[in-house]
């Protein structure tokens, strides 16, 4: 049986949509997003860089945990804005599969942290954990990516809030 986020037909409904509009957690999305993925980039090159000439653990460690942290934020948030708009946490129909990868993601960064300070790794085995978690992210934030890109062709262009547009927004 398909559901209405694998047809043709328009991401949100009229109802989704107004409810989407409406939801203070679609501004706060519009912001973490691209925050995380700034805080992605930098910290992918750390970590990599550690891992390349063994310099820079302080940097790469800090820059893992603030990645995990707005990681977290954007999670939270997000599944206070799939509640908003779709009446239901995790799992609405139109984000089913971007939230069961989010899962992956939300676990691999976890164990970063428990890892880290637990001592349970070395310095070299966090930060290969840490690209692990970062691929994860990379593939979610490119399952959402096309799901907007595909909803900007279908949605008519005046039931596109700014954020939503840009694909940058659950």
């Amino acid at each position: 049986m398909k559901t209405r986020a694998s047809t043709a037909g328009p991401l949100y409904s009229a109802d989704e949509r107004r409810r989407r509009d409406a939801s203070p957690w679609t501004l706060v999305q519009a912001w973490l997003a691209p925050l995380q993925f700034l805080a992605f980039a930098v910290s992918l090159f750390l970590v990599v860089r550690y891992l390349y000439d063994a310099q820079g653990l302080a940097a790469a460690t800090l820059s893992v945990l603030i990645k995990t942290a707005l990681l977290y934020a954007i999670m939270i948030t997000g599944s206070l804005w799939e509640r908003d708009v779709f009446g239901k946490y995790l799992f609405a129909h139109a984000f089913f599969w971007e939230d069961v990868v989010s899962m992956l993601v939300i676990a691999l960064h976890s164990a970063y942290v428990v890892s880290l300070l637990c001592h349970w790794l070395s310095a070299r085995a966090l930060m290969l954990l840490a690209l692990a978690a970062y691929a994860s992210y990379a593939i979610n934030a490119t399952q959402f990516l096309i799901k907007f890109r595909a909803a900007r062709r279908r949605d008519p262009p005046h039931t596109r809030p700014l954020a939503l547009a840009a694909g940058t927004v659950k």
